[in-house]
């Protein structure tokens, strides 16, 4: 079970995503307003707070969102699950489709840092069934 701590989204794609507490999930298509909505298998992304917090503790100052995540969840570690695994938060329902992602343009924290933990540690899903999800709610894997 995980806790979401922030729910982000950004209106352009390749910039920081922004935490506005909390958004609608729209089936099949992704957040309503952000830039990674539509009908393909990277609707959603997700990274752990416990890997970030990680990050920060190696220097970097970086706020929810500066790595592109949509959602931050505590007490889940996303990158040791399955492709296909299916994560509930209320009347919402998202599968996981793809685990890190390959960074073609270091980002800016890579370039700061000369680290960024979204390639290997956050993933993606695709909104199944939707609805609203903010922060304090409570996120599950789905049996």
């Amino acid at each position: 079970m995980g806790r979401v701590t922030a729910v982000c989204v950004s209106e352009k794609k390749g910039t920081e995503k922004r935490n506005v507490g909390e958004a609608l999930f729209v089936e099949q298509s992704g957040i309503e307003g952000d830039a990674h909505a539509g009908n393909w298998h990277r609707q959603v992304s997700l990274l752990s707070f416990e890997k970030i917090e990680q990050f920060r503790a190696q220097g970097a100052a970086v706020d929810f969102g500066a790595f592109g995540e949509n959602l931050v969840v505590e007490g889940i570690d996303f990158s040791s699950l399955k492709i296909g695994t299916v994560f509930k938060c209320g009347n919402v329902s998202l599968r996981l489709t793809q685990i890190g992602k390959e960074c073609h343009n270091h980002c800016a924290i890579f370039k700061k840092m000369g680290d960024c933990i979204m390639p290997r540690e956050g993933v993606f899903a695709e909104v199944l069934r939707g609805g609203f999800i903010k922060t304090g709610d409570e996120l599950t894997i789905a049996v």
